[in-house]
């Protein structure tokens, strides 16, 4: 199907919690304003909604500070779903409290068990394959896990490496079209794109390179001109997309959402009931 990578009817985003203020963060650039936080979060899901797609935004979850960004939980494919096994223990609780959410759109959900851990984050679908890149949140024994479900549904799976002091592959990375990406220079250097026509993201602009693809639009974080005008330059539809709070956390735009189009043929629990 040309442009599933891309091309979606459903989208699931979590609201903030107030908790946020205390997430993870690999640099600590101050603690994110959870007012501003809620707002960014609501003007990125109505750019969502925007397209025609359905988008569900969950509760808070203030027992986990990084549920916002919902993505790490799981990977939504046309055929099923699959639970992740997040690498940061405090986590982990965020991938049991998004299956149920899952059943009301898939028959067929899977889950990644111990002893292999695997985030969203990681994870980059393209129309030919599916690219997971090793990093401090996502190891091989959760790669080979993943492997093994999405071949039972016919795709492709290669690991790459992601660059040191990167904490996700697809923060430096994004699905533009069928056959482009738009990468940082530090990880296309890897060779993981090759085959593939790559976009760099502008010198000291490299936070651009997580922006998302959804449907006829391109979602970028605001702040990084040099980029948005190559990529307005080569025909894309750009939304900027306020980010600073986010950012504050290491989050970008992919880790804001879970995208998908169930296969219509495939029952979910709602024909089940």
């Amino acid at each position: 199907m040309t442009g599933r990578s891309f091309t979606f009817s459903h989208a699931i985003a979590r609201r903030p919690a107030a908790t946020v203020v205390d997430g993870l963060r690999a640099v600590d650039a101050g603690a994110p304003d959870h007012s501003s936080f809620e707002q960014h979060h609501a003007d990125y899901v109505d750019a969502l909604r925007s397209t025609g797609a359905g988008v569900e935004v969950l509760s808070a979850l203030e027992a986990f500070p990084d549920s916002v960004f919902i993505e790490d939980t799981a990977l939504c494919l046309p055929e099923g779903a699959v639970v992740m096994r997040p690498g940061a223990p405090s986590r982990l609780g965020e991938a049991q409290a998004i299956a149920p959410h899952l059943v009301k759109h898939y028959g067929d959900i899977r889950r990644i068990e111990a002893p292999g851990f695997i985030e969203g984050g990681d994870i980059l679908v393209t129309e030919r394959e599916i690219l997971v890149g090793r990093s401090a949140r996502t190891d091989r024994d959760g790669i080979d896990a993943l492997r093994t479900i999405v071949a039972a549904w016919g795709y492709s799976l290669r690991e790459v490496s992601t660059p040191h002091g990167v904490l996700h592959f697809k923060t430096d990375c994004a699905v533009l079209d069928e056959e482009t990406v738009l990468a940082t220079p530090r990880l296309s250097a890897t060779g993981c794109f090759e085959g593939y026509r790559v976009i760099h993201t502008a010198e000291g602009e490299e936070a651009s390179a997580n922006a998302v693809r959804f449907n006829d639009l391109v979602l970028v974080p605001d702040g990084f001109p040099r980029t948005a005008e190559l990529l307005v330059s080569l025909g894309y539809n750009l939304r900027p997309v306020r980010n600073t709070q986010a950012a504050k956390l290491d989050g970008g735009m992919s880790c804001l959402s879970l995208r998908f189009s169930p296969r219509a043929d495939l029952p979910s629990e709602d024909d089940r009931t």
